[in-house]
């Protein structure tokens, strides 16, 4: 290259903002890194609170609103490659007064209060579009979705090794179950829908109809995350994590 062009190369580089190499050949400036995001970026969080694996014993961290909108940290952050919020979730962890198992867990809430319905009267719906990245060795199991009451779980989404179940009737000694997908492969994406009305619960996976739980009852309420099913009583690691990723989420009351 003349110097003349190389002056003026030079000169357009300097304005578009490229550099050189050691040759003097103009080179293009890499693009700025995107700004770094935070669940309540991708997530609509207006109505939840965040459960966490870290605190005292029987009283976990626990995230609200306003502080959730921009909140994250390792238990709780974006996956700009999925471009999803990823839960995790270690064996080691705090848990709740009334759980054995630490979780990173979405709670719905209704403004300033929790949220608290009965699907004997209107629809209540959530969906989500998720998937599960990572389970612990030993005892491979997490709940990603379910309905809560004031005492116990009224139906979970749980992944069980490799069978992605709904599971109900845990509060009374007696569960049952229908399959959701016998061969789940962790990583996957799906979308999940859990319709509440009419006394009972219906699960759909990927658009189809899975299963009705025969469910009615009062003071009930969504959540959604990484629920792990393991501690290291149960023989894994203290640093074992269970990992769920959620694209989308969205729940809606009516009637």
């Amino acid at each position: 290259m003349r110097p003349t062009v190389l002056a003026l190369a030079l000169v357009a580089c300097c304005a578009t903002g490229c550099s050189t190499g050691i040759d003097g050949t103009p080179r293009p400036t890499p693009p700025a890194a995107a700004p770094s995001q935070v669940p309540g970026q991708l997530l609509d969080l207006t109505n939840w609170n965040l459960t966490l694996p870290s605190g005292s014993p029987g009283k976990p961290d626990t995230v609200q609103q306003p502080a959730l909108a921009t909140y994250s940290s390792p238990f709780f952050q974006v996956d700009a490659v999925r471009r999803g919020v990823v839960f995790t979730t270690d064996a080691g962890g705090v848990t709740t007064k009334g759980s054995s198992y630490p979780r990173s867990e979405l709670r719905e809430t209704k403004g300033d209060a929790l949220a608290e319905w009965s699907n004997r009267s209107g629809t209540h719906t959530m969906d989500v579009r998720q998937s599960v990245t990572t389970l612990p060795p030993v005892k491979p199991e997490v709940v990603t979705a379910q309905i809560h009451d004031e005492e116990d779980d009224v139906i979970e989404i749980r992944l069980e090794d490799n069978r992605l179940i709904a599971q109900y009737g845990g509060g009374s000694g007696d569960k049952n179950e229908f399959v959701l997908d016998p061969a789940y492969v962790l990583g996957t994406p799906y979308d999940l829908r859990i319709v509440a009305a009419a006394g009972k619960v219906d699960v759909f996976y990927n658009g189809a109809h899975s299963g009705t739980a025969p469910l009615a009852g009062d003071d009930w309420y969504f959540k959604t995350g990484s629920y792990l099913q393991s501690n290291v009583s149960t023989g894994d690691a203290a640093d074992a994590v269970g990992q769920v990723v959620l694209y989308a989420l969205q729940v809606s009351h009516t009637g």
